[in-house]
């Protein structure tokens, strides 16, 4: 009897995996422990949020960075890491002017640090090559430290921290509204060359489940009218479903399925967070229109 109940557990295990493309329940553990950790950070003392953007963003970074120069790009990982994490501190103390500067000096700083590297014969490279370089290193800044900067800019903002909680909890609803509706009714492809596993009936699920927690959100967390939750809901859904597509582009030029393996289940960092890139900037944004 049990044993027979194992292997019908395991046979359902094995097709869920299947339909989902990711072994579901390691996924499901990797997130809680994740999403715990970031209701501490950011409900017990926001200056703990720093720490979990700081681990994220230089993951994130370390990550990116070495997928480039998997692909060919010679992106120097110490400096970009350090740079990342130098915009934390910098956007929740010193507000948006130290996240831009901060940001701008560390792109400097990668730059310089890879023309350093010319003096080694083994890092010389055409000026051209030497281009690509740099601009791949300022692109690990824009994209990761500087557009998950504004998590951090939020979040030091007085009340902002509900803000960050609340534009992550739509982010993650527009994810498992996405998963559960596409696993469900999915049949239209999105965008099968970029994502082959989105599509429109799982954006519709998205968009539904977005705007509920949107509206739940702004009532009971935010102090806001009902239709800011609208707006939350479906500006969030756009960002986040924008960012997901833009992570699946670039690891299909880089010709790579995840961008590392270090979160079971998940892939990478940045397969975590590049729904919450953009959605950050735009949160903030909401964040200044509507308190």
């Amino acid at each position: 009897m049990v044993s027979d109940f194992e292997a019908q557990v395991r046979a359902t295990n094995d097709k869920i995996n299947a339909r989902s493309g990711r072994p579901l329940l390691r996924a499901i553990l990797v997130g809680l422990v994740l999403g715990g950790s970031l209701l501490v950070s950011l409900i017990v003392v926001k200056e703990l949020y720093m720490l979990f953007a700081a681990a994220l963003i230089g993951f994130t970074s370390f990550e990116l960075a070495s997928a480039l120069r998997y692909a060919g790009r010679d992106v120097p990982r110490l400096p970009t890491v350090v740079a990342g994490l130098a915009v934390v501190p910098a956007a929740f103390y010193w507000g948006a002017t130290g996240h831009w500067l901060v940001t701008l000096a560390g792109i400097a700083a990668i730059a310089l640090w890879r023309l350093v590297e010319l003096v080694r014969p083994s890092h010389r490279v055409s000026g051209l090559d030497l281009l690509k370089d740099i601009g791949a290193g300022a692109f690990i800044m824009a994209y990761v430290a500087f557009m998950g900067g504004y998590t951090v800019l939020l979040t030091a903002q007085d009340g902002g921290q509900w803000w960050t909680l609340a534009f992550l909890i739509v982010v993650v609803a527009v994810d498992t509204g996405a998963y559960a509706s596409g696993l469900a009714f999915g049949r239209h492809k999105m965008a099968p060359i970029i994502s082959p596993g989105k599509t429109w009936e799982g954006f519709a699920g998205s968009v539904v489940v977005a705007i509920v927690a949107g509206i739940l959100l702004a009532l009971f967390m935010l102090q806001q009218p009902w239709w800011v939750g609208v707006i939350l809901g479906v500006v969030l859904v756009g960002t986040a479903t924008i960012g997901d597509l833009a992570e699946s582009l670039i690891k299909r030029d880089l010709g790579i399925k995840d961008i590392s393996t270090w979160l079971p289940g998940h892939g990478g960092f940045l397969d975590r967070v590049d729904s919450s890139l953009l959605s950050g900037a735009a949160a903030f944004a909401l964040f200044l229109i509507f308190t």
